[in-house]
């Protein structure tokens, strides 16, 4: 949004919001380390919040989930000043008096930060745009309810994918999906999860930036209400060492000229070939993405053959052990063709993690890259030299490897650009070097809440 722009379409939701009983208003930003940070002003501040925007120090990029740490570096460091400028087009309403709204960092003359995460994003989708392509994209949340301390709950009554679940916190479940709706966020799905008191709400596609803003909005919302009812949210990758991970999965969709690329096509399942062309772009680069999908120091311990989370790279037509799944069109998908990341977790960065993804596809399709054999069966059942002729890698658990990776690739330095790039290393080797001695069961206890909101 201009700055012209910006100050008369404040005025006007300022009285709107004012009749709506609004009085504060909240702005996020999530940092390299999948960190959601915040300001909040009185409702009569807004317009000031969208433009010039309300000063943070560039150290915000280098927080740490350790909820001490900074890491310091040529870009960063206490010298400077940042605006945290608010989009006012996704401004939406939380209710008790509070509303909501997306920022991203400028300079103190209005230019995009190079840091900003939301504006890594927003330049893939314009890069898209400008090769007649758009981009929809849906996310999955799944999250964990604890105790107020990080505590397990009782879990007697659950099941997987049970019934029990649902009545046990139907409460819970009723009041995230009246907020939900409240705000605008048409949840697609709302169910218990394969972990004991783990959930998964999947959201409908929308374009890129609008898409992560929502799953941002989606977890303040769920909690807030996880608070009113004595519980907390674990958006831990690993909440507990011997407890089923929380995934971050990621659908999208291309269409050129509106013609879709996943569907009514000649290729495989119904793609076209530059559908192919994207999907073999995602998967030759997934290895060097993992670190901004799932580069943090708990990701390791998803990251495990049998466990759904994606850990070989290969694809394949509804096939979930395969870090890319594909969903072919038809009358029982609604949505059409489309591509379900699922190395992802929550503690990447959503705004990073699908300007990675939709990155990779845009770089197969201008590259026409040459659509790999699909695995058709769990790719742990296949002996090495049917991996290997088939180009199908185990990602590493280790998280060194994911991060030597991303720090020597050029294709996601094209992406992301050199100082996101930088800042996600720097922040992710932190933790490895001040935590990744720890025991599996120290990490999840310690980070447990590091990514809770």
């Amino acid at each position: 949004m201009t700055p012209m722009a910006a100050k008369p379409l404040a005025a006007a939701a300022i009285a709107q919001l004012e009749s709506d009983g609004v009085a504060t208003l909240i702005g996020t930003v999530v940092n390299p380390a999948g960190l959601t940070h915040a300001k909040t002003v009185p409702l009569r501040r807004m317009g000031a919040f969208a433009d010039p925007g309300l000063g943070a120090s560039p150290v915000w990029h280098a927080f740490t989930i350790d909820q001490t740490g900074i890491v310091f570096g040529d870009g960063i460091s206490v010298v400077g000043d940042q605006r945290i400028r608010i989009d006012l087009g996704g401004l939406r309403i939380l209710g008790d008096g509070l509303a909501w709204a997306p920022g991203g960092f400028f300079d103190q003359n209005g230019v995009p930060d190079p840091y900003c995460c939301r504006g890594a994003l927003r330049r893939v989708e314009e890069r898209l745009a400008a090769a007649g392509l758009t981009a929809a994209v849906g996310h999955e949340i799944e999250f964990v309810l604890v105790g107020p301390d990080g505590g397990r709950l009782p879990s007697t009554l659950w099941a997987q994918y049970g019934l029990a679940g649902v009545l046990e916190h139907e409460g819970f479940v009723r009041d995230v999906t009246d907020a939900a709706t409240s705000s605008g966020i048409p949840i697609e799905q709302f169910h218990p999860e394969y972990g004991a008191n783990q959930f998964e709400i999947s959201l409908p596609p929308m374009p890129p930036v609008a898409a992560a803003d929502l799953l941002v909005l989606i977890r303040i919302i769920v909690g807030r209400v996880a608070r009113r009812y004595g519980m907390r949210v674990s958006l831990s990758p690993v909440p507990f060492a011997d407890s089923v991970g929380n995934g971050a999965h990621q659908h999208f969709s291309l269409l050129r000229d509106g013609a879709p690329l996943f569907s009514d096509g000649s290729g495989a399942h119904g793609m076209t070939p530059e559908g192919e062309h994207a999907v073999a772009g995602l998967v030759a680069g997934l290895p060097e993405a993992q670190g901004v999908l799932c580069g943090s120091v708990l990701s390791g311990l998803r990251m495990q053959p049998g466990h759904w989370s994606g850990a070989y790279v290969c694809w394949g037509t509804e096939n979930r052990e395969a870090a890319v799944r594909f969903l072919q069109g038809g009358p029982a998908n609604v949505h059409g063709g489309n591509v379900e990341v699922k190395v992802g977790d929550p503690s990447a960065n959503p705004y990073l993690a699908s300007a990675a993804i939709l990155g990779l596809a845009l770089e197969g399709v201008e590259r026409g890259s040459a659509l790999p054999p699909e695995t058709g069966v769990d790719p742990a059942t296949l002996t090495e030299d049917q991996r290997a002729q088939a180009g199908t890698v185990l990602l590493p658990a280790g998280q060194a490897d994911a991060l030597r990776a991303l720090d020597q690739s050029a294709s996601m330095r094209r992406i992301l650009g050199d100082e996101v790039i930088d800042a996600v290393v720097a922040v992710r080797r932190y933790e490895m070097e001040h935590f990744g001695a720890l025991s599996p069961e120290e990490q999840a206890d310690r980070f447990r809440m590091a990514w809770s909101v």
